[in-house]
């Protein structure tokens, strides 16, 4: 299984994964690589939503709760058919290491997957092997690996993202397609109930009467 080379003349990058936390004693000791580059891989977002329930809407208006760990899945290929090593001992036991809780951190260990310029940092949550090769004597030579990733962030990484909004300032906002008062007071208040607010402060006397392109003006809450 490889990938194509990115450039002519240039080596083709190792996959691998490293362990970032907790630290390893040298970097060689903290690097699980791969026998084979993945022939893909694939990075799914998701994010939590719910549904406000306005009487004679058919079809409610949908409030952001959270957004969802982005996820790495890939299929990788190990072997030791050259050495005749048990490929359980030179590579599924070090990766099946991963999704034990460590000592120290009372967790599983923190990996870094890299592929030449793609990094993902996270934690292993799925490992499925498949073992397709045999020594006569049933020590497997060759296994398939399907693992997914659960991306890290570190919380106080997190906290210094800049604020989404704020209830105690007054401030404008562009309808667009789609947008309900609803969902706007949800977005912008955190309280979908506060769209009459909305409505009083702009003079709307029916709620469903919302143009895109129109800029409302968003008072504070007291």
């Amino acid at each position: 299984m490889t990938a194509p080379v990115p450039a002519a003349g240039q080596m083709l990058a190792r996959a691998h994964l490293q362990i970032v936390r907790p630290r390893a004693a040298d970097f060689v000791t903290s690097l699980i690589p791969l026998r084979f580059n993945p022939t893909d891989f694939k990075i799914s977002k998701s994010n939590t939503f719910s549904e406000i329930g306005i009487p004679g809407l058919e079809t409610p208006p949908i409030q952001y709760v959270r957004g969802g760990s982005e996820t790495l899945t890939l299929e990788a290929l190990v072997d030791t058919s050259d050495t005749l090593l048990d490929v359980r001992v030179v590579y599924v036991q070090r990766l099946r290491a991963l999704m034990t809780p460590d000592d120290r951190e009372h967790a599983p260990p923190i990996v870094r997957f890299v592929w030449g310029p793609t990094v993902f940092l996270g934690v292993l949550e799925k490992l499925d092997v498949t073992y397709q090769l045999f020594r006569p004597d049933g020590v497997p030579l060759r296994a398939k690996l399907d693992l997914g990733l659960k991306e890290y962030r570190e919380v106080k990484r997190q906290v210094m993202d800049p604020p989404r909004s704020s209830s105690t300032e007054a401030k404008s906002y562009p309808v667009r397609r789609g947008d309900t008062l609803a969902g706007i007071a949800a977005k912008l208040y955190r309280d979908p109930g506060a769209w009459r607010v909305l409505a009083r402060a702009n003079g709307i006397d029916d709620p469903r009467d919302l143009r895109p392109g129109r800029l409302l003006t968003v008072p504070r809450l007291r």
